[in-house]
Protein backbone atom coordinates (compact mmCIF):
# COMPACT_ATOMS: atom_id res chain seq x y z
CA UNK A 1 0.00 0.00 0.00
CA UNK A 2 3.01 2.11 0.51
CA UNK A 3 4.52 1.61 -2.52
CA UNK A 4 1.00 1.95 -4.31
CA UNK A 5 0.53 5.19 -2.40
CA UNK A 6 3.92 6.66 -3.67
CA UNK A 7 3.64 5.89 -7.38
CA UNK A 8 0.51 8.00 -7.43
CA UNK A 9 2.48 11.08 -5.38
CA UNK A 10 5.52 10.48 -7.90
CA UNK A 11 2.74 11.63 -10.78
CA UNK A 12 2.00 14.83 -9.29
CA UNK A 13 5.52 15.53 -6.87
CA UNK A 14 7.91 18.34 -7.58
CA UNK A 15 11.22 17.38 -8.92
CA UNK A 16 13.13 17.72 -5.69
CA UNK A 17 11.01 15.96 -4.05
CA UNK A 18 11.18 13.02 -5.89
CA UNK A 19 14.46 12.94 -6.29
CA UNK A 20 14.80 12.90 -2.30
CA UNK A 21 11.76 10.10 -2.34
CA UNK A 22 13.99 8.04 -5.00
CA UNK A 23 16.77 8.63 -2.67
CA UNK A 24 14.86 7.43 0.34
CA UNK A 25 13.08 4.30 -1.64
CA UNK A 26 16.71 3.36 -2.70
CA UNK A 27 18.31 3.20 0.53
CA UNK A 28 15.30 1.67 2.72
CA UNK A 29 15.81 -1.00 -0.19
CA UNK A 30 19.79 -1.76 0.48
CA UNK A 31 19.48 -1.57 4.17
CA UNK A 32 16.81 -4.11 3.88
CA UNK A 33 14.65 -2.51 5.96
CA UNK A 34 11.47 -4.13 3.64
CA UNK A 35 9.96 -7.40 3.66
CA UNK A 36 9.67 -9.80 0.81
CA UNK A 37 5.99 -8.53 -0.54
CA UNK A 38 7.29 -4.91 -0.22
CA UNK A 39 10.45 -5.52 -1.75
CA UNK A 40 8.98 -7.14 -4.76
CA UNK A 41 6.77 -4.06 -4.82
CA UNK A 42 10.09 -1.68 -4.21
CA UNK A 43 11.24 -3.20 -7.30
CA UNK A 44 8.71 -2.41 -9.46
CA UNK A 45 8.45 1.57 -8.15
CA UNK A 46 12.60 2.04 -9.16
CA UNK A 47 11.81 0.40 -11.84
CA UNK A 48 9.28 2.90 -13.14
CA UNK A 49 11.38 5.65 -12.09
CA UNK A 50 13.83 4.40 -14.32
CA UNK A 51 11.85 6.05 -16.76
CA UNK A 52 11.21 9.43 -15.03
CA UNK A 53 11.67 12.23 -16.99
CA UNK A 54 14.33 14.31 -14.43
CA UNK A 55 17.85 13.10 -14.33
CA UNK A 56 18.29 14.21 -10.96
CA UNK A 57 15.15 11.47 -9.92
CA UNK A 58 17.49 9.01 -11.90
CA UNK A 59 20.91 9.96 -10.48
CA UNK A 60 19.78 9.88 -7.11
CA UNK A 61 18.65 6.55 -7.57
CA UNK A 62 22.00 5.61 -9.21
CA UNK A 63 23.62 6.83 -6.09
CA UNK A 64 22.17 4.64 -3.68
CA UNK A 65 22.18 1.81 -5.62
CA UNK A 66 25.41 2.07 -6.97
CA UNK A 67 27.64 0.11 -4.34
CA UNK A 68 25.14 -2.34 -3.82
CA UNK A 69 25.41 -6.07 -4.68
CA UNK A 70 21.87 -7.26 -3.31
CA UNK A 71 19.87 -4.85 -6.37
CA UNK A 72 18.06 -6.37 -9.52
CA UNK A 73 20.65 -6.42 -12.44
CA UNK A 74 17.71 -5.19 -15.07
CA UNK A 75 17.58 -2.34 -12.54
CA UNK A 76 21.60 -1.59 -13.01
CA UNK A 77 21.66 -2.42 -16.41
CA UNK A 78 18.76 0.53 -17.22
CA UNK A 79 21.29 3.19 -14.90
CA UNK A 80 24.24 2.04 -16.83
CA UNK A 81 22.43 2.73 -20.11
CA UNK A 82 21.19 5.80 -19.13
CA UNK A 83 22.53 9.46 -19.98
CA UNK A 84 26.93 9.77 -18.95
CA UNK A 85 26.13 11.56 -15.71
CA UNK A 86 24.35 9.35 -14.45
CA UNK A 87 25.60 5.97 -16.23
CA UNK A 88 29.15 6.83 -14.74
CA UNK A 89 28.12 6.66 -11.04
CA UNK A 90 26.80 2.67 -11.51
CA UNK A 91 29.92 1.78 -14.04
CA UNK A 92 32.05 2.30 -12.12
CA UNK A 93 31.14 1.43 -8.55
CA UNK A 94 28.37 -1.96 -9.20
CA UNK A 95 29.52 -5.27 -8.22
CA UNK A 96 26.18 -6.35 -10.12
CA UNK A 97 27.36 -5.38 -13.62
CA UNK A 98 28.92 -8.95 -14.71
CA UNK A 99 31.79 -9.31 -17.25
CA UNK A 100 29.76 -9.89 -20.17
CA UNK A 101 28.12 -6.47 -19.01
CA UNK A 102 31.30 -4.54 -18.58
CA UNK A 103 32.66 -6.30 -21.81
CA UNK A 104 29.61 -5.10 -23.68
CA UNK A 105 29.56 -1.24 -22.03
CA UNK A 106 33.33 -1.21 -23.32
CA UNK A 107 32.46 -1.98 -27.04
CA UNK A 108 29.51 0.59 -27.11
CA UNK A 109 30.28 2.95 -24.63
CA UNK A 110 32.29 6.33 -25.20
CA UNK A 111 36.37 6.54 -23.99
CA UNK A 112 34.87 7.80 -20.66
CA UNK A 113 33.08 4.94 -20.48
CA UNK A 114 36.10 2.45 -21.08
CA UNK A 115 38.08 4.67 -18.63
CA UNK A 116 35.72 4.05 -15.73
CA UNK A 117 35.67 0.56 -16.78
CA UNK A 118 39.42 0.76 -16.54
CA UNK A 119 39.24 2.32 -13.11
CA UNK A 120 36.98 -0.31 -11.52
CA UNK A 121 38.84 -1.63 -8.30
CA UNK A 122 38.82 -4.89 -9.82
CA UNK A 123 38.75 -5.81 -13.98
CA UNK A 124 38.36 -8.79 -14.65
CA UNK A 125 41.37 -10.43 -17.15
CA UNK A 126 38.66 -10.64 -20.21
CA UNK A 127 37.37 -6.93 -19.56
CA UNK A 128 41.06 -5.75 -19.22
CA UNK A 129 41.52 -7.85 -22.65
CA UNK A 130 38.50 -5.60 -24.36
CA UNK A 131 39.83 -2.63 -23.43
CA UNK A 132 43.22 -3.40 -24.79
CA UNK A 133 41.87 -4.20 -27.74
CA UNK A 134 39.73 -0.91 -28.67
CA UNK A 135 40.37 1.52 -25.95
CA UNK A 136 42.83 4.48 -26.87
CA UNK A 137 45.75 5.74 -24.58
CA UNK A 138 44.04 7.51 -21.70
CA UNK A 139 42.33 4.31 -20.93
CA UNK A 140 45.00 2.52 -21.43
CA UNK A 141 47.13 4.63 -19.21
CA UNK A 142 44.22 4.04 -16.40
CA UNK A 143 43.82 0.15 -17.07
CA UNK A 144 47.90 0.03 -16.97
CA UNK A 145 48.18 2.17 -13.73
CA UNK A 146 45.23 0.35 -12.03
CA UNK A 147 46.66 -2.33 -9.25
CA UNK A 148 43.36 -4.16 -9.54
CA UNK A 149 43.39 -4.72 -13.04
CA UNK A 150 44.52 -7.92 -13.97
CA UNK A 151 46.31 -8.35 -17.60
CA UNK A 152 47.08 -11.19 -19.25
CA UNK A 153 50.38 -11.44 -20.97
CA UNK A 154 48.84 -11.67 -24.65
CA UNK A 155 46.91 -7.86 -23.33
CA UNK A 156 49.99 -6.98 -22.66
CA UNK A 157 51.58 -7.47 -26.14
CA UNK A 158 48.65 -6.39 -27.31
CA UNK A 159 48.62 -2.73 -25.94
CA UNK A 160 52.36 -3.13 -26.74
CA UNK A 161 51.69 -3.65 -30.59
CA UNK A 162 48.33 -0.54 -30.69
CA UNK A 163 50.23 1.62 -28.58
CA UNK A 164 53.98 1.32 -28.29
CA UNK A 165 54.37 4.70 -29.95
CA UNK A 166 52.83 6.55 -26.82
CA UNK A 167 55.95 7.50 -24.73
CA UNK A 168 53.75 7.03 -21.51
CA UNK A 169 52.20 4.09 -21.86
CA UNK A 170 55.54 2.68 -23.68
CA UNK A 171 56.95 3.49 -19.98
CA UNK A 172 54.50 1.54 -17.74
CA UNK A 173 54.29 -1.56 -19.83
CA UNK A 174 57.73 -1.67 -19.61
CA UNK A 175 58.04 -1.18 -15.61
CA UNK A 176 56.12 -5.23 -15.62
CA UNK A 177 58.40 -7.77 -14.68
CA UNK A 178 55.47 -9.96 -16.74
CA UNK A 179 55.60 -8.02 -20.05
CA UNK A 180 56.80 -10.80 -22.92
CA UNK A 181 59.74 -10.70 -24.04
CA UNK A 182 58.71 -10.34 -27.73
CA UNK A 183 56.80 -7.00 -26.82
CA UNK A 184 59.25 -6.17 -24.82
CA UNK A 185 61.68 -5.92 -27.59
CA UNK A 186 59.23 -4.48 -29.56
CA UNK A 187 58.92 -1.29 -27.23
CA UNK A 188 62.79 -0.92 -27.20
CA UNK A 189 62.74 -0.19 -30.69
CA UNK A 190 60.20 2.03 -30.48
CA UNK A 191 62.57 3.79 -28.40
CA UNK A 192 64.97 3.57 -30.80
CA UNK A 193 62.69 4.55 -33.59
CA UNK A 194 61.88 7.91 -31.28
CA UNK A 195 65.38 8.59 -30.79
CA UNK A 196 66.60 8.42 -34.26
CA UNK A 197 63.89 10.52 -35.25
CA UNK A 198 64.63 13.16 -32.38
CA UNK A 199 65.87 16.12 -34.82
CA UNK A 200 68.41 17.65 -32.33
CA UNK A 201 70.21 14.42 -32.35
CA UNK A 202 70.12 14.08 -35.85
CA UNK A 203 71.78 17.48 -35.90
CA UNK A 204 74.53 16.74 -33.27
CA UNK A 205 75.86 13.40 -34.74
CA UNK A 206 74.17 12.93 -37.83
CA UNK A 207 71.59 10.58 -39.31
CA UNK A 208 73.42 7.61 -40.23
CA UNK A 209 75.41 7.05 -37.18
CA UNK A 210 71.99 7.69 -35.29
CA UNK A 211 70.98 5.03 -37.08
CA UNK A 212 73.56 2.71 -36.31
CA UNK A 213 74.31 3.97 -32.42
CA UNK A 214 70.42 3.04 -32.34
CA UNK A 215 70.58 -0.26 -33.90
CA UNK A 216 73.39 -1.61 -31.90
CA UNK A 217 71.66 -0.15 -28.16
CA UNK A 218 68.94 -2.32 -29.40
CA UNK A 219 70.94 -5.18 -29.98
CA UNK A 220 72.80 -4.76 -27.30
CA UNK A 221 69.00 -4.53 -24.80
CA UNK A 222 67.80 -7.43 -27.37
CA UNK A 223 70.93 -9.82 -25.86
CA UNK A 224 70.42 -8.32 -22.09
CA UNK A 225 66.61 -9.18 -22.18
CA UNK A 226 67.61 -13.08 -23.90
CA UNK A 227 69.33 -13.72 -20.64
CA UNK A 228 66.97 -12.53 -18.14
CA UNK A 229 64.05 -14.28 -19.95
CA UNK A 230 62.58 -17.63 -18.99
CA UNK A 231 63.39 -20.62 -20.89
CA UNK A 232 59.74 -21.42 -22.30
CA UNK A 233 59.87 -17.43 -23.56
CA UNK A 234 62.81 -17.24 -25.71
CA UNK A 235 61.03 -18.74 -28.30
CA UNK A 236 58.64 -16.07 -28.75
CA UNK A 237 61.42 -13.64 -28.42
CA UNK A 238 63.37 -15.47 -31.35
CA UNK A 239 60.67 -15.53 -33.34
CA UNK A 240 59.99 -11.65 -33.41
CA UNK A 241 63.69 -10.98 -33.85
CA UNK A 242 63.39 -13.13 -37.09
CA UNK A 243 60.42 -12.08 -38.27
CA UNK A 244 61.63 -7.86 -38.03
CA UNK A 245 65.26 -8.98 -39.55
CA UNK A 246 67.27 -9.20 -36.53
CA UNK A 247 68.78 -12.19 -36.18
CA UNK A 248 71.59 -11.35 -37.91
CA UNK A 249 74.87 -13.33 -38.16
CA UNK A 250 76.40 -10.51 -36.40
CA UNK A 251 73.48 -10.51 -33.88
CA UNK A 252 73.92 -14.48 -33.07
CA UNK A 253 77.23 -14.01 -32.34
CA UNK A 254 76.70 -11.18 -30.32
CA UNK A 255 74.76 -13.54 -28.30
CA UNK A 256 76.75 -16.49 -28.01
CA UNK A 257 80.10 -14.71 -26.93
CA UNK A 258 78.18 -13.13 -24.28
CA UNK A 259 76.77 -16.43 -23.13
CA UNK A 260 73.28 -16.47 -24.31
CA UNK A 261 73.61 -19.70 -24.27
CA UNK A 262 70.05 -20.82 -24.14
CA UNK A 263 68.52 -17.88 -26.30
CA UNK A 264 71.39 -19.18 -29.30
CA UNK A 265 70.41 -22.65 -29.03
CA UNK A 266 66.07 -20.94 -29.15
CA UNK A 267 67.76 -19.37 -32.02
CA UNK A 268 69.32 -22.07 -34.08
CA UNK A 269 66.54 -24.06 -33.17
CA UNK A 270 64.14 -22.08 -34.74
CA UNK A 271 65.92 -21.24 -37.96
CA UNK A 272 67.38 -24.80 -38.60
CA UNK A 273 63.98 -26.58 -37.76
CA UNK A 274 66.44 -29.19 -36.45
CA UNK A 275 64.83 -30.40 -32.76
CA UNK A 276 65.78 -29.14 -29.41
CA UNK A 277 67.66 -31.80 -28.19
CA UNK A 278 69.53 -32.80 -31.62
CA UNK A 279 70.98 -29.05 -31.39
CA UNK A 280 71.50 -28.94 -27.80
CA UNK A 281 73.48 -32.11 -28.60
CA UNK A 282 75.60 -31.09 -30.90
CA UNK A 283 76.51 -27.90 -29.81
CA UNK A 284 77.31 -29.53 -26.47
CA UNK A 285 79.21 -32.74 -27.37
CA UNK A 286 79.31 -32.26 -31.25
CA UNK A 287 82.55 -32.04 -33.94
CA UNK A 288 83.41 -29.21 -35.32
CA UNK A 289 82.07 -30.17 -38.56
CA UNK A 290 78.84 -31.51 -37.54
CA UNK A 291 78.44 -27.97 -35.66
CA UNK A 292 79.07 -26.18 -38.92
CA UNK A 293 76.35 -28.30 -40.80
CA UNK A 294 74.06 -27.29 -38.06
CA UNK A 295 74.82 -23.27 -38.44
CA UNK A 296 74.51 -23.66 -42.41
CA UNK A 297 71.31 -25.64 -41.93
CA UNK A 298 70.24 -22.40 -39.99
CA UNK A 299 71.42 -20.22 -42.94
CA UNK A 300 74.70 -19.37 -41.83
CA UNK A 301 77.15 -18.82 -44.65
CA UNK A 302 79.93 -21.17 -44.99
CA UNK A 303 82.07 -17.97 -44.46
CA UNK A 304 80.97 -17.53 -40.66
CA UNK A 305 79.77 -21.11 -39.69
CA UNK A 306 83.90 -21.49 -38.92
CA UNK A 307 83.85 -18.91 -36.72
CA UNK A 308 80.45 -19.78 -35.09
CA UNK A 309 81.86 -23.77 -34.33
CA UNK A 310 84.78 -22.04 -33.17
CA UNK A 311 83.26 -19.80 -30.84
CA UNK A 312 81.04 -23.01 -29.61
CA UNK A 313 84.66 -24.53 -28.83
CA UNK A 314 85.72 -21.93 -26.82
CA UNK A 315 83.08 -21.70 -24.61
CA UNK A 316 83.14 -25.70 -24.50
CA UNK A 317 86.80 -25.23 -23.63
CA UNK A 318 87.10 -21.72 -20.62
CA UNK A 319 82.91 -21.99 -20.01
CA UNK A 320 84.09 -23.05 -16.31
CA UNK A 321 86.52 -20.12 -15.91
CA UNK A 322 83.90 -17.09 -15.10
CA UNK A 323 81.56 -15.40 -17.70
CA UNK A 324 83.69 -12.32 -17.88
CA UNK A 325 87.06 -14.09 -18.19
CA UNK A 326 85.24 -16.43 -20.95
CA UNK A 327 83.51 -13.49 -22.46
CA UNK A 328 87.01 -12.02 -23.00
CA UNK A 329 88.80 -15.13 -23.80
CA UNK A 330 86.64 -16.10 -26.51
CA UNK A 331 85.88 -12.27 -28.04
CA UNK A 332 89.96 -12.21 -28.34
CA UNK A 333 90.20 -15.83 -29.83
CA UNK A 334 87.72 -15.12 -32.37
CA UNK A 335 88.76 -11.49 -32.81
CA UNK A 336 92.32 -12.80 -34.26
CA UNK A 337 91.04 -15.81 -35.98
CA UNK A 338 89.03 -13.47 -38.23
CA UNK A 339 92.01 -10.73 -38.74
CA UNK A 340 93.93 -13.69 -39.73
CA UNK A 341 91.63 -15.39 -42.21
CA UNK A 342 91.38 -11.57 -43.74
CA UNK A 343 87.43 -10.90 -43.13
CA UNK A 344 87.00 -10.55 -46.43
CA UNK A 345 83.46 -10.97 -46.69
CA UNK A 346 80.80 -8.24 -45.34
CA UNK A 347 79.59 -10.53 -42.60
CA UNK A 348 82.92 -11.33 -41.49
CA UNK A 349 83.47 -7.77 -41.23
CA UNK A 350 80.59 -7.04 -39.19
CA UNK A 351 81.11 -10.38 -37.16
CA UNK A 352 84.58 -8.52 -36.86
CA UNK A 353 83.28 -5.30 -35.42
CA UNK A 354 81.08 -6.67 -33.22
CA UNK A 355 84.15 -8.53 -31.43
CA UNK A 356 85.94 -5.81 -31.54
CA UNK A 357 83.23 -3.52 -29.50
CA UNK A 358 82.72 -6.21 -27.15
CA UNK A 359 86.55 -6.49 -26.23
CA UNK A 360 86.69 -2.92 -25.71
CA UNK A 361 83.66 -3.31 -23.52
CA UNK A 362 84.90 -5.71 -21.70
CA UNK A 363 88.26 -3.43 -21.37
CA UNK A 364 86.57 -0.62 -20.09
CA UNK A 365 84.30 -2.13 -17.62
CA UNK A 366 87.46 -3.80 -16.67
CA UNK A 367 89.07 -0.08 -15.96
CA UNK A 368 86.16 0.93 -14.17
CA UNK A 369 85.67 -2.14 -11.82
CA UNK A 370 89.95 -1.59 -11.00
CA UNK A 371 88.86 2.09 -10.30
CA UNK A 372 86.34 1.01 -8.00
CA UNK A 373 88.54 -1.27 -6.18
CA UNK A 374 91.45 1.40 -5.88
CA UNK A 375 89.05 4.14 -4.46
CA UNK A 376 87.13 1.44 -1.71
CA UNK A 377 91.09 0.66 -0.54
CA UNK A 378 92.10 4.01 -0.39
CA UNK A 379 89.24 5.12 1.79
Amino acid sequence: MIIQAFLRWVETARTGDRARAARALGRAYVDAQMNGIDRQAAEMAMTFLLDDPSPKVRSALADVLAASSDVPRAIVLGLAEDQPEIAYIVISRSPVLTDDDLVDLAARGSVETRALIAARTFVSRSVSAAIAEIGGEEEMLILLENTGAQLSRRSLKRIADRLGHSASVRDLLLDRADLPGDARHALVEEVGAALAAFGLVQMAIGTSRVERITREACDVAAVGMAGALAVNELPNLVAHLRETGRLTPAFLLHALVTGRAEFFSAAIVDLSGVAEKRVRSILSGGRIHLIRALFESAGLGRDVSEAFAEAVLLWRKDGTTGADDCRASVCSALLASLRGQGASSPACNAMAEILERLAFAEQRQSARDYAQLAARQAA
